[in-house]
């Protein structure tokens, strides 16, 4: 059965998470609802969930009508151990559906690479335990203004960024999300710098220092971040044999 991947806006494609996914076997139903694609209302004949990042945000239903059927997916997810995973977005959906609150990050916004803290419980994880493993210390991609502040209920805490913000999340047996962007890539974070340039200039920030410094990481990130998605991909197939 193929994964149901919500797709929230052309610059916030599946990139190299979806290539990812395709080589360990996974077969990926991508929807586009901002385009008009429709999102099926059960998770019946999709194996997983995918749910990507975007600029809107988690409590936006107001200005993007398929955010409210988007979160009532990943309960449904939930409800039936089909596997979820949230990006960036994603990851804000999914916790605003079970009942945590997304707010805008007091630290300010998250920018370019950063390191990954994983906490003690994160190697006991059926997903994230080889990443949180490995004998290197991890980084990830921050693009994003808003975080989770409050977990919801019954969820654990994975790691935290290097101030203190949630970065990655089990929200049940077989949920979880990510803060960072371990899709993206540095052609498509080129746009969203573009898209960020007035502000990042009146701010100070060094956005082609931000973009070089992933475009030169781009062999650890891809070692780092592969293995979550053949680890999910894996996770699928397991759910589905049972």
């Amino acid at each position: 059965m193929p994964i149901l991947v919500v797709q929230h806006e052309d610059d916030c494609p599946p990139a190299l998470v979806g290539g990812w996914l395709a080589d360990a076997g996974a077969r990926l139903d991508v929807r586009r609802p901002y385009a008009g694609d429709e999102l099926p209302a059960t998770l019946a004949g999709h194996g997983g969930l995918l749910v990507l990042g975007g600029s809107m945000g988690a409590d936006d239903e107001g200005e993007h009508a398929w955010l409210g059927p988007t979160k009532e997916l990943a309960r449904t997810a939930l409800a039936g151990g089909v596997p979820l995973l949230g990006i960036c977005l994603g990851h804000q959906l999914v916790a605003s559906a079970l009942g945590g609150v997304v707010r805008r990050n007091p630290g300010g916004q998250q920018l370019g690479l950063l390191e990954v803290g994983w906490t003690a419980e994160a190697a006991r994880d059926e997903l994230f335990g080889p990443l949180a493993e490995a004998p290197a210390a991890a980084r990830g991609v921050h693009w994003n203004n808003d975080v989770v502040t409050d977990l919801p209920p019954g969820a654990t805490l994975l790691a935290t960024a290097p101030a203190g913000e949630v970065q990655a999340v089990r929200f049940g047996p077989r949920a979880w999300g990510v803060q960072l962007h371990p899709e993206v890539d540095h052609l498509i974070l080129r746009r969203w710098a573009a898209d960020d340039a007035g502000s990042h200039a009146a701010a100070g920030i060094d956005q082609a220092a931000l973009l070089d410094a992933v475009e030169q990481a781009s062999v650890e990130l891809e070692t780092t971040w592969a293995p979550l998605a053949s680890g999910f991909a894996a996770v699928v197939r397991r759910v589905a044999g049972q």
